[in-house]
C-alpha cells in the first residue's frame, strides 16, 4: 500500500492495543545475543526497523527460535561469541540498528561494515564514532567518519570519561554497549533525561551500571551520570515488551481531536524519559488518565484512557524536548487544533531524523492550510486552524505519515497520502487498529 485515502467520519472510540515498543525491542535482541544463555522475549515489535537489527544479530552467527507471532528465545553466544559476518550488515533504514551495534561491534575483534537504505546514509554518525575512536576502535566512514557505511574494526577498548554533547539515548547507549568491552569503568555524563531503556536492562541483566530509576512523580534531573563496570557476563533476559508509548501517542491525538471520540489503549509502556508527551498533552487540556499502573520487565507500563477536549497551546523547550523527540511530528497536528500559540523551541536534533522533521512537517501540514512556521530549532504553530484536505507526502518517514492520518482525520473533505508503506517501520496494523476504532480510511 503506497497511498492512504483518510476522510473525517465517525468519533474514535473502543479500547485497542499498540505492538511492542520499538526501542525496547531492538535492545532485548542485541543485548540478548551476547548475553550467557537463552533469553525469552514477548511482544516483540515485528516492524521494520526492528526486523534489520534481527536479520543484523543473524548475520553474527546468533540464532532466533520462534514461541510465537512476536515472541522468541534468542541463543545468546555471550560477551565474546560472536562471528565475524561474511556480508556487509545490512540496518535498512534503522539508526538505532546501526549506532547500537556500531557500540558492539567496537569491542569484537573482527571487522564488519554497517550500512543501510539512501536514507540511512544521509544520517550522521560522527556523534558515536568519535568517543569510540577515543576508546581504541577503527573506524572508516565517509566524510571522515561522519556518514554510513561504517567500516569497523574492533576490540582491545579503553573505557573513558566522555560528556554528551546533546542528550541521545542512541549515543548514550552505543557507549554502554562498548564500555561492556572496555578494560576498566565507562564514565558518562548526559546532558539531559534522555531514555533509559539500556540501563534498565543491563541493570537487570547483572551488570552494574550505576544507575537508579527515575521516579515519575518528580522532575528528571537535568544532568545524569553513569558509571558502567565491565562485566564477565550478562545474565539472559525474561522480558515481556510494553506497548510503544510513541505508537499510542498518534492515538492518543487523534482521540484528543476529533469530537466525541473516547477510547483506551491497553499495556503502553510509560517510561518517564520518553513520556514528555503525556505532560505535554495534559498541560494543552487534554483529558487523559493512566489505569491499572504496573511494572512489566522494569518498565512502567499502565492503560491510558483519552477523551476529546479542547486544547490551548504553550511553549515546549528544555529537557521536555529529549523526553518527547519522537512525537513532535504529531504534536504540530494538535497544536494546529489548539487555542493560542504553540512554540517549540531547543529541537534542532529533529533536523536529523529519518527526515528533517522540521522542515516536512512544516511543509506538509501547510499543504493542508495549517499556519505553521519552521524556526531554526522548532517551529510555531498558531491555532485553532480549520485543515482542508489535500494531497500530502511522507517523505518516507513513518511518524511523518502517522501524523498525516490523524490531520487527515480532522480535516475537511479528502486528503490523500502517499508513501505510506513507511509506517510499518514502527507500527505495523496502524492503519487497521484506527478502522477498528471507527476511522474512515481506505
Amino acid at each position: 500500500m503506497s497511498q492512504l485515502t483518510v476522510r473525517p467520519g465517525a468519533p474514535l472510540r473502543g479500547e485497542v492495543g499498540v505492538p511492542g515498543d520499538k526501542s525496547i525491542s531492538h535492545r532485548a535482541l542485541l543485548l540478548g545475543a551476547i548475553a550467557s544463555g537463552v533469553s525469552h522475549v514477548e511482544g516483540f515489535l515485528p516492524a521494520a526497523d526492528c526486523l534489520a537489527t534481527l536479520r543484523t544479530i543473524q548475520s553474527l552467527g546468533i540464532e532466533l527460535e520462534p514461541a510465537g507471532p512476536t515472541s522468541f528465545q534468542i541463543m545468546g553466544r555471550g560477551l565474546h561469541g560472536l562471528h565475524e559476518p561474511q556480508d556487509v550488515l545490512n540496518c535498512s533504514r534503522s539508526g538505532t540498528t546501526l549506532r547500537l551495534l556500531a557500540g558492539i561491534l567496537a569491542g569484537q575483534p573482527f571487522s564488519s561494515v554497517l550500512s543501510g537504505e539512501d536514507q540511512l546514509r544521509r544520517r550522521p554518525m560522527r556523534r558515536i564514532v568519535e568517543p569510540l575512536r577515543q576508546m581504541g576502535a577503527t573506524i572508516l566512514g565517509r566524510d571522515g567518519g561522519r556518514l554510513p557505511p561504517l567500516a569497523i574494526r574492533g576490540g582491545e577498548l579503553t573505557g573513558i570519561e566522555y560528556s554528551l554533547p546533546v542528550a541521545s539515548a542512541q549515543v548514550k547507549s552505543a557507549l554502554l554497549l562498548a564500555g561492556l568491552y572496555a578494560a576498566g569503568p565507562m564514565t558518562l555524563h548526559v546532558p539531559g533525561p534522555a531514555r533509559d531503556h539500556t540501563e534498565r536492562l543491563l541493570a537487570a541483566m547483572g551488570c552494574d551500571v550505576g544507575y537508579q530509576v527515575p521516579d515519575a512523580r518528580y522532575p528528571l534531573p537535568d544532568t545524569q551520570s553513569l558509571e558502567l563496570q565491565p562485566p564477565a557476563r550478562l545474565a539472559p533476559l525474561d522480558l515481556t515488551i510494553p506497548g510503544d508509548f510513541s505508537s499510542a501517542a498518534f492515538l492518543a491525538v487523534a482521540a484528543s481531536l476529533v469530537p466525541g471520540s473516547e477510547m483506551t489503549v491497553t499495556g503502553v509502556g510509560i517510561n518517564p524519559t520518553r513520556s514528555g508527551l503525556l505532560d505535554v498533552l495534559r498541560s494543552m487540556g487534554a483529558r487523559l488518565s493512566l489505569d491499572g499502573e504496573h511494572q512489566a520487565g522494569g518498565e512502567p507500563v499502565a492503560d491510558l484512557a483519552v477523551q476529546h477536549a479542547h486544547l490551548r497551546g504553550m511553549e515546549i523547550g528544555g529537557p521536555t524536548v529529549v523526553r518527547m523527540i519522537d512525537e513532535f511530528p504529531i504534536l504540530a497536528v494538535a497544536a494546529t487544533q489548539a487555542e493560542g500559540e504553540t512554540l517549540v523551541r531547543d529541537a534542532a536534533e529533529l533536523r536529523v531524523k529519518e527526515t528533517n522533521r522540521i522542515a516536512t512537517a512544516v511543509e506538509q501540514l501547510r499543504r493542508l492550510g495549517a499556519g505553521i512556521e519552521a524556526q531554526a530549532d522548532g517551529f510555531v504553530v498558531r491555532g485553532p486552524t480549520l485543515l482542508t484536505g489535500a494531497r500530502v507526502h511522507s517523505r518516507g518517514d513513518h511518524r511523518l505519515a502517522m501524523a498525516l492520518v490523524v490531520a487527515g482525520l480532522i480535516a475537511q473533505g479528502e486528503t490523500v497520502i502517499d508513501d505510506v508503506d513507511c509506517i510499518a517501520d514502527s507500527f505495523p496494523g496502524f492503519v487497521e487498529t484506527l478502522l477498528k476504532l471507527g476511522a474512515n480510511l481506505r
